[in-house]
């Protein structure tokens, strides 16, 4: 997909519509963003979850998930029409990587079917979205770009389970830094290279990471990621900024706010 139709499609596509096609490989170049380091988890302690405690079925962490007016300034989207269904939708060409490509698909990164996600964009003054095509200026379609959105996914565990999904994360950042491949949706998706990222410290512990990944023939785009656990459930969040898809800005962080308004939820 090139530049000009990725623009096309931002001004007159929803921006939950534009997030199917980042997952399998569409976007525009970046460069690689300068908040990473050495450090994939929190300064915490890894602490266990207690054994009452009761694993969240899908319902449940649907109810949990952030709404609208739990945090300013983003609009809060149900991702049922973009995100993937399961892990089964989203595949990888290394075993080990796929904690990484499920967590930026909002999917648990651990071995559980109890999972749910939704998707928050920050709301901007656009109005391309609103307009006939024919009435869509170049002015619009930059302006589509300026958005910002987290996909954010939750998943409840069983025993050590949740602890598990975060050290694999953890494990798969170190062994995938030469990149992998993801298919979804019938497409591909090549990531070029995984660095460990600065984690926020939320939780009981967290891992964060970006990833580079081919922008089909176009460069590369860098992406962020962040995995949260507390007690036995578990939040991810991918952030896509597509102003810097579009432009090469430097890549967006995932919103401390939105962390801990999440977590908030989950304590």
């Amino acid at each position: 997909m090139k530049r000009s139709s990725r623009a096309r499609i931002a001004a007159t596509a929803t921006v939950s519509v534009l997030s199917v096609a980042l997952i399998t490989g569409c976007g525009g170049g970046s460069d690689a963003p300068d908040n990473t380091d050495t450090s994939t988890g929190s300064d915490k302690p890894a602490s266990s979850p207690t054994t009452a405690a009761k694993t969240l079925s899908a319902a449940e962490l649907e109810k949990l998930l952030l709404t609208q007016g739990d945090i300013k300034g983003y609009k809060v989207d149900s991702g049922d029409d973009t995100l993937p269904k399961s892990t089964s939708q989203v595949k990888v060409d290394k075993a080990e990587c796929a904690p990484l490509a499920h967590a930026m698909a909002a999917l648990a990164p651990g071995d559980t079917d109890s999972n749910a996600s939704n998707s928050l964009t920050e709301e901007t003054a656009a109005d391309a979205a609103s307009k006939a095509p024919e009435d869509i200026t170049e002015e619009d379609f930059e302006s589509a770009f300026k958005v910002n959105v987290t996909f954010v996914g939750l998943s409840s565990y069983e025993g050590d389970g949740a602890q598990n999904a975060v050290k694999a994360v953890s494990d798969g950042v170190k062994a995938c830094s030469g990149g992998f491949l993801i298919t979804a949706e019938g497409e591909k998706q090549k990531i070029t290279k995984v660095s460990p990222g600065k984690a926020s410290g939320s939780g009981d512990e967290s891992v964060a990471f970006s990833v580079d990944s081919d922008m089909d023939g176009e460069g590369t785009g860098t992406l962020n990621t962040e995995v949260v656990r507390v007690g036995n459930t578990v939040s991810t969040y991918y952030t896509v900024d597509f102003g810097t898809l579009a432009s090469g800005g430097k890549a967006a962080e995932v919103p401390a706010a939105m962390i801990d308004a999440q977590v908030a939820k989950l304590k």
